[in-house]
């Protein structure tokens, strides 16, 4: 995995531990790590960050990103996304604070802690690979199921994880995401 993507989400994953935030590392970073590897542009960090956490967030990130106190606590406010901009390197970070939801919660309580070594060793919360796997197909219908990328990504996912997934929990979740057509093309095409 490329080390700059990581390194620059490793530092704000790092303030959400300090505030007590829960978080879960998705998107494409997510996977990289369970499936192909590919280079991003940003990162999504899934929280439940609240109205308080807003002030020591952005004090304790201000001097290394590009950040945004009025747009954080309106993504708070209607359950949207905020991005800040790492300063130095330019990469972005997507911050999504979504309505709780069932499947938010578990992909929270499925979190799989990852380490990895940089200048010391840390340790950041990522999703789960099937929490991926249903995320990304998600996003792919929603995007009107034209995304090579969040295609690929599944399908790589799903190669590289093949027999150690839970198909019982994507074939539950998927249902609920209405993504279990999706799902099970993705299985055919991944075999």
């Amino acid at each position: 995995m490329q080390n700059e993507p990581i390194e620059v989400t490793l530092k704000v994953t790092g303030i959400l531990e300090k505030l007590g935030v829960p978080y879960v590392i998705g998107g494409s970073l997510a996977s990289t790590l369970y499936g192909m590897v590919r280079t991003t542009q940003d990162s999504d960090i899934i929280t439940e960050m609240r109205p308080e956490h807003i002030q020591p967030f952005v004090l304790s990130l201000q001097n290394e990103f590009f950040i945004d106190k009025e747009m954080i606590a309106d993504s708070i406010q209607h359950n949207s996304s905020f991005n800040i901009i790492h300063r130095e390197t330019i990469f972005k970070v997507d911050i999504f604070v979504p309505r709780p939801s069932l499947f938010q919660r578990s992909q929270l309580a499925r979190a799989q802690r990852q380490t990895f070594e940089l200048e010391t060793e840390i340790g950041a919360n990522f999703a789960s690979p099937e929490d991926t796997i249903l995320s990304k197909l998600e996003w792919y219908r929603l995007g009107g199921e034209v995304s090579d990328r969040q295609w690929r990504d599944t399908l790589g996912v799903l190669k590289t994880r093949a027999g150690e997934l839970d198909l019982g929990y994507l074939k539950k979740w998927a249902a609920d995401l209405k993504v279990t057509d999706l799902l099970e093309r993705a299985l055919k095409e991944s075999t």
